[in-house]
């Protein structure tokens, strides 16, 4: 399944390519496009595309719903015995799928692409995300793999075990993480985008890696105990530094410099503090709508969803 959003250009080569790929594997095989709302043509160049291939199926999004949740509604409504994540401007090389059936075949239920060359890319985009897959492994409650995104192979018990989770702010990849099975990375080299703009600008990086940090860690909560304790044991000790030096006749001349440092000072911490306790607060408000995941405008190629639970209101008519 291939979510999409303003990849008009990207298409017509996309589908040749893993049209040509799906060719050459053995059984049945179809190929799922989530258009997450384009406004370029896309969505009316992929039913086309649906009436002249039949293994194709295209959903289209009411709205805009990002990245992640376009990822979640193709696996909703995929069929097959294992699925294919990838992304729709050929970062992802189509012709990177046999390997990725061949360790499947091999009894893995998660097989993840893993990154070892990211061309195209500026040199901070690449650093900074080094440094937070790295940060994310080691802080995370599960084991996650390093240079791996969301361009994989997952076996039909894997998905159903991801299927289950719906909470509102996903990290599909760590979520794949979370539910176990026997995993195995796939070294291939990520090409630049073949046409358009990236999609992902550094706003939206920053996010996706606060939902990564905040759904799979609770280091943040523990950062923000530990700093609120050492900062107290400091006031503490500086206000016993005072008591002592006013009783020995120190000093008579309180100074209104250090205090309104020391004030701001800790009104800022205190305020930090609270800005992060807000963003977990913010996620349980989330979940406590309960609202739908996504809402779909029109489905081509789809009769109905093949496996349960998945929202309600998910297939409009």
């Amino acid at each position: 399944m291939i979510p999409v959003f303003n990849e008009r250009e990207s298409l017509p080569e996309l589908h040749r390519r893993v049209s040509a790929v799906m060719d050459g594997l053995d059984g049945t095989s179809e190929l799922l496009y989530v258009d997450d709302s384009s406004f370029d043509g896309t969505g009316d160049l992929l039913v086309e595309l649906q009436r002249g291939d039949p293994r194709v199926k295209v959903i289209r999004f009411a709205r805009n719903f990002g990245h992640q949740v376009a990822i979640t509604a193709g696996l909703d409504f995929a069929t097959g015995d294992a699925v294919i994540v990838m992304d729709g401007d050929l970062q992802d090389p189509p012709e990177v799928v046999p390997d990725l059936v061949a360790r499947w075949q091999e009894g893995y239920e998660v097989v993840y692409a893993v990154r070892e060359q990211r061309e195209g890319e500026r040199w901070l985009k690449r650093t900074t995300a080094a440094w937070f897959y790295r940060l994310l492994r080691r802080i995370a409650s599960v084991d996650m793999p390093l240079d791996a995104g969301d361009f994989r192979l997952v076996d039909r018990a894997a998905l159903d075990a991801f299927r289950s989770m719906r909470e509102r702010t996903r990290y599909v990849r760590g979520m794949f993480s979370w539910v176990g099975f026997r995993q195995v990375g796939v070294p291939y080299h990520r090409p630049e985008r073949f046409a358009g703009e990236p999609k992902y600008s550094f706003r939206k990086s920053l996010r996706l890696a606060a939902d990564g940090l905040i759904s799979f860690s609770n280091a943040p909560l523990r950062l923000a105990l530990v700093g609120g304790f050492l900062f107290s044991s400091l006031a503490f000790v500086v206000g016993l530094f005072a008591v002592v030096a006013r009783l020995a006749g120190a000093f008579t001349v309180p100074g209104w410099t250090s205090i309104l440092v020391v004030v701001s000072f800790l009104g800022g911490i205190q305020l930090t503090l609270m800005g992060m306790l807000g963003l977990y607060i913010s996620r349980i408000y989330d979940e406590v709508k309960a609202r739908p995941l996504y809402v779909i405008r029109e489905a081509h190629g789809i009769t109905t969803a093949t496996h349960e639970p998945i929202d309600p209101l998910a297939l409009q008519r």
